[in-house]
């Protein structure tokens, strides 16, 4: 049996192993932000069966771009940032997809989900449904701030964008995904505030 020889050391030391190619410096690579990335892009991008690839095309996108990284200090906002972009292109494909909109959404495949109450269940994807009307950067602007908790600064980091730019947009954003919510009944509870 062949292992990987482990790799131990903060992120300039992962950052240089992964470039020499150290055999345990890109698992660990992986191991420390797949989780992250895996939330952030299923927060942008919603149930979907290709959550998966856009995880495997980010870091391939990293591991390209990694020798461009100038701080390694910044590492985990520089790894988001590559996740948003990703998701990002994806999100911009779909919109190109004219055919998609010609079938009925029952008609699509439903993404496997972990098991959650109807109640719950429902108002996720009436949330998605909204979130799906909003522009590209918009909708991303808001998941980052609202689902993940990131700060504007961080938001704007990982967008690429100035901090006024993201404000801007999320400004638009929450307006927006605020009047189309009350079209959604299953959004109702929460956004009276009271117990779904």
């Amino acid at each position: 049996m062949v292992r990987a020889l482990p790799f131990q050391g903060d992120k300039a030391a992962l950052v240089v192993g992964v470039l020499r190619g150290h055999p345990g410096a890109a698992a660990a690579f992986h191991d420390r932000y797949a989780r992250r990335i895996y939330g952030l892009i299923y927060r942008l991008i919603g149930p979907s069966t290709d959550l998966e690839d856009v995880l495997h095309d980010t870091f391939v996108r990293a591991l390209e771009a990694l020798p461009k990284l100038k701080d390694p200090e910044a590492l985990d906002a520089w790894v988001m940032g590559v996740a948003v972009r990703t998701a990002r292109t994806r999100l911009q494909s779909r919109a190109r997809r004219w055919w998609l909109r010609l079938m009925p959404e029952d008609s699509l495949p439903d993404a496997p989900a972990p098991e959650h109450d109807p109640v719950t269940a429902e108002a996720l994807r009436a949330t998605y449904r909204v979130l799906s009307t909003l522009p590209v950067d918009e909708r991303i602007a808001f998941v980052l701030r609202s689902a993940s908790g990131m700060t504007v600064d961080e938001a704007a980091q990982a967008t690429g964008v100035s901090r006024s730019t993201l404000k801007r947009r999320l400004q638009r954003a929450e307006a927006t995904f605020a009047e189309r919510a009350q079209l959604e009944p299953a959004l109702e509870p929460w956004l009276s505030g009271g117990e779904p």
